[in-house]
């Protein structure tokens, strides 16, 4: 019924410093991506508001003609 107590069975395994090296590399890794998704899509999300704006007073005067192409 009742297992018996053993420092195995116990404790979990403490990493090894190449684990907690690694965690600690990792962890640093997603927050700068995180960071720098965080400031591509505020970027991304100024640069079309602007667009948006700057498209609206030109498509109003502007009907239904063909778009250049790029």
């Amino acid at each position: 019924m009742a297992r018996k107590i053993t420092t195995k069975n116990l404790f979990k395994p403490a990493p090894s410093k190449g684990e907690s090296k690694a965690q600690i590399t990792d962890r640093a890794v997603k927050q700068i991506t995180d960071i720098e998704v965080e400031k591509r899509n505020a970027k991304t999300e100024r640069l079309r508001k602007a667009r948006l704006a700057q498209e609206a007073p030109s498509s109003a005067t502007v009907s239904g003609g063909k778009r250049a192409a790029r």
